[in-house]
């Protein structure tokens, strides 16, 4: 049997003795890799944090596991052992979709910089459930913590995004003129959303108009308040969404909304879901893509699709022996 790099492994062993692989650089890559085992890193600068998984945790299980063949040098030894592998991460480490399916992306990098190409090995389908809402009752504690907030402008921020749907970096790009508001009725005009596409949202509800109104008379004792953005931080620049960011912590930790692991769990994003959400759920189907400026329909049709909730309301309704 051979290792992971094609070198024979000691007699009686599963190739866990192998010495740490290493990949040339260079346009002799391809010949001398086979002479030089290859290194866990990706030839090249290295990329972001988050971007995807590394290849070495793949590498380690292979010379832990000792595949037959070579998957470092033959196309069909590759498919087999990332196989394998996808089923390790699914069986024994208890991966989900998402992230088996972000580690084969990484091994596709890492075997085209060996020459091999990608592996051919299916992808999993993620389940088709409906974006992250709140429900009723975290809409409700949402917005009563709304409401104790001290500053008027976070008030406005609070309720803005929750009655418009709009995207953080819409928020905070908005100018003071981009929501014109009358007695009964206003709008919010976003001027280069998404793909940077432009559209109005109706803004009907009073208790967010009324908010805007009480910002806008506070906002002008301070600084920038001579300044074209309507969200001002407290040195008279725009508001970044960093901030906007730490506000819904704030809002999060206040109305105890979390997620199964006890996390924070309230965005910008998650208030967009829960607007589509109460408007598809309300019968309003044909404007909603509309709205929250979606260039494809698809990505209105989410919000049809069952919550986790909906799952267990319906597992509920099962006969029992008690």
């Amino acid at each position: 049997m051979r290792g992971p790099c094609g070198a024979a492994a000691p007699s009686g062993t599963r190739g866990v003795h192998h010495r740490p692989c290493r990949l040339r650089h260079g346009a002799d890559a391809g010949a001398a890799g086979r002479r030089h085992p290859p290194r866990l890193r990706l030839p090249g600068p290295d990329p972001p944090r988050l971007a995807r998984p590394s290849p070495g945790s793949t590498l380690a299980w292979l010379d832990a596991s000792g595949p037959d063949g070579d998957p470092l040098t033959d196309t069909h030894d590759r498919d087999f052992a990332v196989r394998d592998y996808k089923t390790y991460l699914k069986t024994v480490l208890g991966r989900a979709s998402n992230t088996v399916n972000a580690h084969l992306t990484a091994l596709d990098h890492f075997f085209a910089q060996l020459g091999l190409g990608p592996a051919i090995v299916r992808r999993d389908d993620a389940p088709k459930l409906a974006p992250r809402a709140l429900d009723a009752r975290r809409q409700k504690r949402y917005l009563r913590a709304v409401e104790r907030r001290p500053l008027a402008r976070d008030r406005a921020i609070g309720r803005l995004l929750f009655y418009s749907g709009l995207r953080i970096a819409e928020l905070v790009a908005l100018d003071n003129e981009d929501v014109p508001l009358s007695m009964r009725k206003g709008k919010v005009i976003v001027r280069s959303g998404k793909g940077e596409a432009s559209r109005e949202v109706p803004l009907l509800d009073g208790t967010a108009r009324a908010s805007v109104t009480e910002w806008r008379t506070d906002r002008d004792s301070w600084p920038g308040a001579d300044t074209p953005s309507l969200f001002l931080n407290r040195r008279g620049g725009r508001l970044s969404t960093r901030a906007v960011d730490q506000l819904m912590d704030e809002l999060a930790a206040d109305a105890d909304i979390l997620d199964d692991a006890g996390a924070l769990a309230l965005s910008a994003h998650i208030l967009r879901h829960t607007l589509a959400t109460n408007l598809l759920r309300a019968g309003v189907d044909i404007v909603v893509a509309e709205l929250l400026g979606h260039a494809r329909l698809d990505t209105t049709r989410r919000y049809t699709l069952p919550t986790h909730a909906d799952l267990e309301d319906a597992v509920s309704h099962l006969p029992t022996d008690q």
